[in-house]
This record gives C-alpha cells, sequence and structure tokens, in this order.
C-alpha cells in the first residue's frame, strides 16, 4: 500500500513539474498577467472595490471565488489531519507534579486521577522542570499577540495583513501557551468541540456572505448588495463585506493550525504533547 501511494505521488509530481514548462518565466514582464490584468487592477483596483489595500481588493474580491475555496481546502486539511491521526483510545498512564515540593506521581491505573490545581498540576510524561519566568513572560504575552492578530484581520483593508495572517498569528499563541505550559493548559482553555465548530463557522461566514449577496439579487460575494442591509455610506460596504469575509478565513486558519498542532504533538492522543 506505501508502494502504490509512493508511486502514486511521483507520478502527480511528474506531471505537475511536465506542467509548468508552459508557464511564463518569473518576473516575465511580457506575461499574460503583466500586459493585462496587472495594470488593470493597480488603475482601477481602488475605484471599483473601495480598498486601498490592493492585495486584499485582488483576493477578497477579483479573485474572491479562488480564495474561498482556498479556505475551503485550509479546513479540509484540518479534517483530513483529525481523522488520519486522532486516536480515541484511553490513556493508560498519568502524570502529577507535586507543586509545593517537585515531587512527580505516575499513576499506572487509568481510573485514578488527582484533581489539579494550586498542589498539584498534570504533566508530560517527558517532563522538563516547571519554569516560573517562561510561563510568566508567555502569559503575558499571549493576549498582546492575539490583539495583534485581531488587528491584523481587521485592517487588511487598509495595510498589509488580512484573514490567513491574523489567523496564523492567533493560532501561534495557542501553540506558545502548549509549549510554555502544556497541552493539557491548552486543552482545558479551547476544546476538540470548539476547533471543530470554528473551523466550520470560518467557511460558513465566508460561504455566507456570498449567499446574502444572492439573496439581495446580486451575483456570489458581490458585497455592494448588502447596502441596504448596513446603514452607513454605500462606498464602504464592499470593504465592510471583505472585513466579514477575512474575519471568516481568519476564524478557520485560526481553528485549523491548532488542529492541526494537538493533533500531530500528541499522536491524536490529546493527551501530551512537546
Amino acid at each position: 500500500m506505501r508502494l502504490l501511494g509512493f508511486i502514486i505521488v511521483c507520478l502527480t509530481g511528474g506531471l505537475l513539474l511536465y506542467g509548468t514548462g508552459d508557464l511564463p518565466n518569473w518576473g516575465d514582464p511580457n506575461s499574460p498577467a503583466s500586459l493585462h490584468l496587472s495594470d488593470d487592477y493597480i488603475e482601477h483596483a481602488v475605484e471599483e472595490t473601495q480598498v486601498p489595500n490592493l492585495v486584499t481588493a485582488v483576493l477578497a474580491d477579483y479573485r474572491g471565488f479562488d480564495t474561498m475555496f482556498e479556505t475551503a481546502v485550509v479546513f479540509t486539511a484540518g479534517l483530513a489531519c483529525f481523522l488520519l491521526l486522532r486516536d480515541f483510545r484511553p490513556k493508560k498512564d498519568h502524570y502529577y507534579r507535586h507543586v509545593p515540593t517537585g515531587v512527580v506521581l505516575h499513576f499506572k491505573d487509568s481510573t485514578r486521577l488527582l484533581k489539579t490545581g494550586n498542589e498539584f498540576e498534570a504533566v508530560d510524561k517527558d517532563w522538563v522542570p516547571s519554569d516560573t519566568i517562561i510561563k510568566t513572560v508567555c502569559r503575558i504575552l499571549i493576549p498582546f499577540i492575539q490583539i495583534y492578530a485581531i488587528y491584523v484581520v481587521a485592517h487588511g483593508d487598509y495595510s498589509p495583513g488580512g484573514g490567513f495572517q491574523g489567523g496564523v498569528i492567533f493560532g501561534s499563541s495557542f501553540i506558545l501557551l502548549a509549549i510554555s505550559y502544556n497541552l493539557k493548559t491548552l486543552m482545558k482553555r479551547i476544546t476538540e468541540k470548539f476547533l471543530g465548530i470554528f473551523s466550520a463557522v470560518g467557511v460558513l461566514i465566508y460561504v455566507g456572505i456570498g449567499v446574502i449577496a444572492m439573496v439581495m439579487g446580486g451575483n456570489f460575494l458581490d458585497y455592494s448588495k448588502l447596502a441596504p442591509l448596513v446603514p452607513m455610506d454605500p462606498g464602504h460596504i464592499r470593504a465592510l463585506g471583505m472585513l466579514g469575509v477575512e474575519i471568516g478565513v481568519g476564524i478557520a486558519v485560526m481553528a485549523v493550525m491548532a488542529i492541526i498542532y494537538i493533533n500531530i504533538v500528541s499522536e491524536g492522543r490529546h493527551d501530551e504533547g512537546l
């Protein structure tokens, strides 16, 4: 089975490499994109989309379908990672650290659990000494990282950034929490159900905005048709619609990043990580 998969991957890779021969050279000023699309975007993007950030105008408006399916691909990747790696077998051993003394307790009875708190904390079997400085610094930094992620998403239509970048930054804050403390601490704050729902909600927000535009009599992702629903300047409706799209992308990317990290580092057990 592995040999068959290896052959399929090699054949697919060979076909993709063969297809690159028909692509224009990198940076070719005479390529179709440089002669037609780029000039049109640069000259008319701000006027047509009311968005000063050209990259966001292209990704969320001119190429809205493409970006929507990219978000769907991210969601599918997280779902595939969950289905392939998730292991629902019960954990046999449990490790706890007595906080005042630093003594580590190992319970081989899966039914015997200790209440964690100020006296005991759950640790991984590959436990390293608890570092108060690292934990404190990370606990202070994580809220600022998350605020910055929200800023990147919210200002994606006016400055460099957007849903993909903001989602990655927000997801990295969860990973930092798991690394500085342990995976159990992260799983107490963002459950498996939470991540699964949010990864799907992000895609649904993107698709939902497009469907609402159709219900209002326009084309899919025709943001200008949202004007009757929002009491503000019609010239900014398109930018507001793109902001909703960026929020959906950010939510999906954030949740999928956490899903992939948790399943990889814990081998699908959701009990121990790095």
